[in-house]
Order: C-alpha cells, then structure tokens, then sequence
C-alpha cells in the first residue's frame, strides 16, 4: 500500500512562510530529513519525497458552476498549507503512522509552532466502486506504458 506523508505548513513558521518569503529550510532540518530519506530507502519503503516552494509562488484553480477562477498565493490558511510530501510503500496503516512519527518536523518549528504529518492513503482505481470495466483496462494499459514491458 502507498500513503503520501503530507507535511503540513504554519504561516507563521519562517521555514514554510514569512510574508510570502520563505526563509528555507534551516541547515539542521536539512540534515535530519537526508538522515529521514535513507533511513526509509535502507527500509526499502521510499517512494518520492520533495519540499515545496513556498504558497507566495502558487496559484490555486478553483471551480465552481462550470466557472473556473485562478487564485493567486500566498494562501494564508495554515490548516491549508503543505510544505512538502513523502510517498512511501508500506504493509500498512500501522507502518505508515511509524514512519510519519520518525519524521523530523520538529526541527521545523520554533515557539508555539505545531508540526503536522498527515498520512493519506493513495487509492488505486480498483479499489474505487462504480468505475466500468472499460475505464479499469484503460488505466491498467496507462500504467503498462508507464513501466514498460
């Protein structure tokens, strides 16, 4: 089973946002997320992982009625913000929630700031009720060519 570790961001919090700024990651966050990284490919569990830039350089597209409108950043909404992600492969739930609770996020906060790692499992299309036998071959034929014979 995949799960994306979503590291959430705090607009106060100089590393994820700052007026629009980031400061970036400091030098020891750095080192504990490499330290992260090959812990979870020693474990052979690692997918992808990246940080993101922050909301100040985005655009969100939002959609409602058939009309579509282009929202520019920053985006203020702490519980919104996500300042990077890992995708992991693991047996389950249970593993996932071990591996986000290794993740060193705390050296991401200062004061008061809250670090949060939300787990999201990734769903495959067969696990989606109501999708036709015809879409399922389409994607499973997507896939192949993605990996190749």
């Amino acid at each position: 089973m995949q799960f994306m570790l979503l590291l959430k961001g705090d607009p106060g919090n100089p590393h994820d946002e700052q007026a629009g700024e980031s400061a970036g990651p400091n030098d020891e966050l750095v080192s504990a997320m490499l330290r992260y990284h090959e812990e979870l490919v020693e474990a052979g569990v690692y997918v992808s992982a990246e940080g993101l830039l922050p909301s100040a350089t985005g655009k969100r597209v939002a959609y409602k009625r058939g009309r579509r409108k282009v929202i520019d950043g920053p985006f203020t909404e702490a519980k919104e913000l996500v300042a990077g992600y890992y995708i992991i492969d693991v047996a389950s739930l249970d593993e996932a929630v071990e591996w986000a609770s290794k993740c060193p996020v705390e050296y991401a906060c200062e004061g008061d700031m809250e670090a949060v790692v939300e787990i999201r499992r990734i769903a495959t299309l067969d696990e989606v009720d109501g999708i036709s036998e015809e879409n399922r071959a389409a994607h499973r034929q997507f896939q192949e060519r993605l990996v190749g014979p």
